[in-house]
């Protein structure tokens, strides 16, 4: 995508002008067709790029620079960058939104659009976190600094204050706090002395699973919406009309166990997936592969019943290759 000509306007004079600027490029990035074999983004011109980078750092800059000038002296890590990150935020919503609009009706063909989706949009949101590297460098870097991030102080102090004496040094408290972190990244899939690969890789699941409110990096920003805009919805149990007392009432010895209870979209494509004879094994491997893959990337945590069925038939399906 070639670099559009902005003219005289400078782009870095407004959130309104950053966005002309910017939204072009994120929706070739994340929503144009790729037909790159290995699912890579579309690319930007380089200019674009290193016209995005100018113009980010300008933006943030100016407003840090403003904030400092008032009288009040306020906040500037407040002030600086949280308009250009809720508008990302914003972005990736809709952007997801319109993925999980697009699904099949049929939970049949679910996953088959499903798995691709992702692949596409995550390589998408990893080009633009990159792009915009410095909104991680300026504004999530800070707001991490300030106790904004995924993981935060009232998170595990409550916790760990449990463990706590009078006795104990500064340290130890601080060691303590940082087994907290640990206990949180192991289910992720770390464990202490791990590679900083796989330590990256599961603080990135932590922050996709953590609120909306929570200031994570962008990859994980755009993560998090596939997360609450597509997967939950999918992931979601239909509730029982009614208040009939048969539904609620305890079977009689004998007579078998109660019948499964309704399930979530996602759920009925995966038993479908799995029971299905006109897909054969290898593709039902690569299929609930990937999706147990993008479940785990977008922080659905490994206690959740669709995940451990997945893991259990990929790790079972590992063991008979």
């Amino acid at each position: 995508m070639l670099n559009p000509a902005t003219g005289s306007a400078n782009p870095a004079a407004s959130l309104s002008a950053l966005w002309a600027y910017l939204q072009p490029a994120l929706d070739h990035i994340v929503k144009s067709a790729a037909n790159d074999p290995n699912g890579k983004a579309p690319a930007i011109d380089v200019g674009f790029y290193s016209g995005i980078h100018s113009a980010c750092y300008n933006y943030f800059t100016a407003q840090s620079e403003a904030a400092n000038a008032t009288i009040r002296m306020p906040d500037t890590s407040i002030t600086s960058g949280t308009d250009i990150y809720e508008q990302l935020d914003k972005y990736f919503a809709d952007a997801t939104r319109e993925l999980l609009l697009g699904a099949p009706h049929d939970d049949t063909t679910l996953i088959h659009y499903i798995v691709p989706c992702f692949n596409r949009y995550t390589a998408g949101a990893q080009s633009v976190n990159r792009l915009l590297s410095y909104v991680n460098r300026h504004y999530v870097k800070r707001a991490v600094d300030e106790d904004k991030g995924w993981l935060r102080l009232n998170d595990i102090l409550e916790s760990v204050a449990k463990t706590i004496t009078v006795n104990d040094t500064r340290e130890e408290i601080s060691k303590r706090l940082r087994e907290k972190r640990l206990d949180e990244l192991r289910k992720w899939g770390y464990e202490e002395g791990g590679s900083a690969d796989l330590l990256a890789a599961a603080e990135a699941c932590a922050e996709a699973a953590s609120p909306l409110d929570r200031v994570v990096p962008v990859v994980s920003l755009a993560h998090r919406r596939f997360r609450t805009e597509v997967f939950e919805p999918l992931l979601a149990v239909p509730k029982i009309k009614g208040t009939s007392k048969a539904k609620h009432k305890i079977p009689k010895a004998g007579s078998g166990s109660a019948p499964p209870g309704p399930k979530g979209r996602l759920a009925r494509a995966v038993k479908d997936l799995f029971e299905s004879q006109e897909v054969d094994m290898e593709e039902r491997i690569r299929l609930a592969t990937d999706l147990a893959r993008a479940l785990r990337i977008v922080g659905v945590r490994g206690d959740h019943p669709l995940r451990k069925k997945l893991d259990k038939f990929v790790a079972s399906s590992a063991r008979c290759g």
